[in-house]
C-alpha cells in the first residue's frame, strides 16, 4: 500500500507528560489537529510563563490542515490556540462552552479573525477523507467530548480526558452506548486517557462533593471561602446550590474565576438565582454568615486571590478567625509545597481550613482502572496507544490493556513526534517529525531556549559580577576603572575587602595584557573572566556569572 493510502497519527504533545495536548491525524492531503493545549513551567524553567507544543510540522504542512478539533475547554487542551492561530489560521471546532472559553481567551490576545464552529455531541463533520464524530463524555468541565475519526483505513477512537460518571451534575451521562456501537462496527485503534491508570476502582461522582459541601455549609458560622479550579463549572454549580440552600450571597474573586463564571452563566451552563451574586466591594453590607466567596488559588499560585488573602495582600478581602476555607482541588504534582504554604498561612490567621486528606472536597475528572477497562471492553480496538500521561502512566495503561487480552504486539507506547502509521490491518511507528516544547516568556515565543535557561539558573544560584573598564582605543591604556558591580553574589558594603582584592586581580590581568601587547578586546575579556573566576572560587567557593565590559574612548 502506498504511503498516500496510509493513515498517520502524530502526537505533538500529551505523551510522556501531563499537558500541552496536541495530536495530528493525517491521511493523504487531509490533516486535522486534535486539541491545542499548554503546560505550565517546571521548577527549573525560571521566568517562563507557559509551555506550548512545537508546531514546526504543522507550519510545513499548513495547506493540508482542515481544522483544529477541541475536545473540551481546559487550558491543557485550548491554551496554546492564541499562539498557534498566529502561525496557522484554520477553522476551529468545539462544543458551545469550549468555544465560549476560547472566544474569551482570543479576545484577551486581541485575535478577532478566528473561524469558530460550534458542534454538539452526536454531530459528525467531514474534513476531506476524514469524518469526525463527537461523543458525549464526562469530565471535570462541562461539554467535553470524545472523538471517533472515520478514515478510509478504519475508525480511530480518541477518548481525550474522561471519566464514567453515572450521576453527573448536568444529567448528561457519558454515551457508553455509542462506544459499544463503534466496537461492534470494528475500531482500528484506541487512543485513551492514562492520567489515573495507577488508581484502582472507580472515580467518585462529582455529586459526592456536593454532599460534603452541604454538610460544611450547614455547620459554618462565619464566611465560607471556596477555592477551586475555575474551569470546574459543575463544582461551581454545587457551591452556588449550597450557598442558595443556606441563604448565602455569592462573591467571585480572581480574574479567571470571574471570567469563567460570566461565560458559563451567559451560555446557560451555570444556574444562578437572581440577586444572589454580590460585588466584592459590597460584601461588607452583609453579615459574615450570609457570605460565600468563590476564588482562584487552589494550586497555591503566588498571585492568585487565595494566596493574596493568605498573605494579607488582597486589597478587598482579609482572612478572619471565623472564616471557613475549603480548598476543593488536589494539588497538581509540583504544587504541593505552594498549597501547603497557603494552608499554613490560613491556619495562622485563625481560619478553619478544609482540604483533601481531611474531607472529600475534590474528585478527579479522569477515569480509574475499572472505567478504563470498561471503555477497552466496549470499544474492542485492534490496536491501542495510551496517551495523556507521563511515561509511567503509558506503561501501566499498556499493561492494563494486555491484562484484558490485547496482544502485546498490538500495543504501542509512542513518544512525541513519532509517526504512528496505520493500514486497515497493521500499525507501526515509522520515523518521527520535529516535536517538543516552545517556551513562552512574556511576549516572547520561542526566544528563550536551553542556553538562556542555563544562564538564568546560573544567575539564580551564584549571582552576577560586572567588571567595567574604560580604555584608550589608541594605546589600550586604562583611563578609568576597573569598577565592579555585584548582584546576587555578595553584599558589597559588607565585602569591601573582597571587592578591592578582585579589582587588584583585574588590574594584574590588564598589566599582563599590556606587556603582551594584547589589543583584542575579546581576548582581554576572556583573561579577566578566567582569572577573576579562579580568584572568587578560591575565596568564596562560588561561581558567579562574570561579565567584563570594556568601553573605549
Amino acid at each position: 500500500m502506498s504511503s498516500k493510502n496510509k493513515l498517520k497519527v502524530i502526537p505533538l504533545g500529551g505523551l510522556g507528560e501531563i499537558g500541552k495536548n496536541m495530536t495530528v491525524v493525517e491521511y493523504g492531503n487531509d490533516i486535522i489537529v486534535i486539541d491545542c493545549g499548554v503546560s505550565f513551567p517546571e521548577d527549573d524553567m525560571l521566568g517562563i510563563d507557559l509551555v506550548i507544543p512545537d508546531i514546526s510540522y504543522l507550519e510545513k504542512n499548513k495547506d493540508k490542515i482542515k481544522a483544529i478539533i477541541l475536545t473540551h475547554g481546559h487550558e491543557d487542551h485550548i491554551g496554546a490556540l492564541p499562539y498557534v492561530l498566529k502561525q496557522i489560521n484554520v477553522p476551529i471546532y468545539g462544543t458551545k462552552l469550549t468555544l465560549g472559553l476560547v472566544k474569551s481567551k482570543l479576545e484577551e490576545h486581541r485575535i478577532n479573525y478566528a473561524d469558530l464552529h460550534i458542534v454538539k455531541a452526536k454531530d459528525t463533520v467531514k474534513f476531506g477523507s476524514l469524518r469526525v464524530e463527537f461523543i458525549k463524555t464526562s469530565h471535570s468541565i462541562a461539554d467535553s467530548v470524545a472523538l471517533a475519526i472515520h478514515t478510509p483505513v478504519g475508525i480511530i477512537v480518541h477518548t481525550s480526558d474522561f471519566k464514567v460518571d453515572f450521576t453527573p451534575i448536568d444529567g448528561q451521562v457519558i454515551d457508553l452506548a455509542r462506544f459499544a456501537s463503534l466496537g461492534e462496527q470494528g475500531v482500528l485503534a484506541l487512543f485513551a486517557d492514562s492520567t489515573n491508570v495507577e488508581l484502582p476502582g472507580y472515580t467518585m461522582s462529582e455529586k459526592t462533593v456536593g454532599a460534603v459541601f452541604d454538610k460544611m455549609f450547614e455547620d459554618a458560622k462565619g464566611r465560607i471561602i471556596v477555592a477551586s479550579f475555575a474551569s470546574n463549572i459543575h463544582r461551581i454549580q454545587q457551591v452556588i446550590d449550597a450557598a442558595y440552600k443556606y441563604n448565602r450571597k455569592l462573591c467571585v474573586s480572581g480574574r479567571s474565576m470571574v471570567n469563567i463564571v460570566n461565560v458559563a452563566t451567559e451560555l446557560g451552563y451555570l444556574r444562578m438565582p437572581k440577586n444572589m451574586l454580590v460585588d466584592i466591594d459590597n460584601i461588607g453590607r452583609f453579615p459574615d454568615n450570609r457570605i460565600v466567596v468563590l476564588t482562584t488559588g487552589s494550586q497555591g499560585e503566588p498571585m492568585s486571590a487565595l494566596a493574596r488573602m493568605a498573605a494579607s495582600e488582597h486589597r478587598k478581602l482579609q482572612i478572619k478567625p471565623d472564616d471557613l476555607v475549603i480548598i476543593s482541588a488536589t494539588a497538581i504534582p509540583g504544587n504541593e509545597k505552594l498549597v501547603s504554604k497557603i494552608i499554613n498561612q490560613l491556619f495562622k490567621k485563625g481560619a478553619n481550613v478544609i482540604y483533601e486528606g481531611i474531607m472529600d472536597t475534590h474528585v478527579s475528572g479522569h477515569a480509574c482502572q475499572e472505567e478504563l477497562k470498561l471503555i477497552h471492553t466496549l470499544v474492542k480496538p485492534k490496536f491501542f496507544i495510551p496517551v495523556h500521561g507521563e511515561y509511567r502512566h503509558l506503561k501501566q495503561h499498556a499493561k492494563l490493556a494486555e491484562s484484558l487480552g490485547m496482544p502485546k504486539e498490538n500495543i504501542f507506547i509512542a513518544e512525541l513526534g513519532n509517526v504512528i502509521e496505520f493500514t486497515s490491518n497493521s500499525c507501526r511507528i515509522n520515523g518521527s517529525v520535529v516535536a517538543g516544547r516552545v517556551l513562552v516568556d512574556g511576549l516572547g515565543i520561542g526566544d528563550v531556549g536551553n542556553i538562556v535557561l542555563r544562564d538564568r539558573k546560573h544567575l539564580s544560584q551564584d549571582g552576577l559580577m560586572v567588571v567595567v573598564i574604560t580604555m584608550s582605543k589608541d594605546d589600550c591604556s586604562i583611563i578609568a576603572g576597573p569598577d565592579i558591580i555585584s548582584r546576587g553574589f555578595v553584599y558589597v558594603r559588607e565585602s569591601e575587602g573582597l571587592m578591592d582584592d578582585a579589582k587588584e586581580v583585574v588590574k594584574r590581568v590588564l598589566e599582563e595584557c599590556e606587556e603582551r601587547n594584547m589589543t583584542d578586546w575579546s581576548s582581554i575579556k576572556l583573561s579577566i573572566r578566567e582569572s577573576l573566576r579562579d580568584f572568587l572560587y578560591e575565596r568564596t567557593k562560588r561561581n558567579p556569572m562574570i561579565l567584563p565590559v570594556i568601553m573605549e574612548i
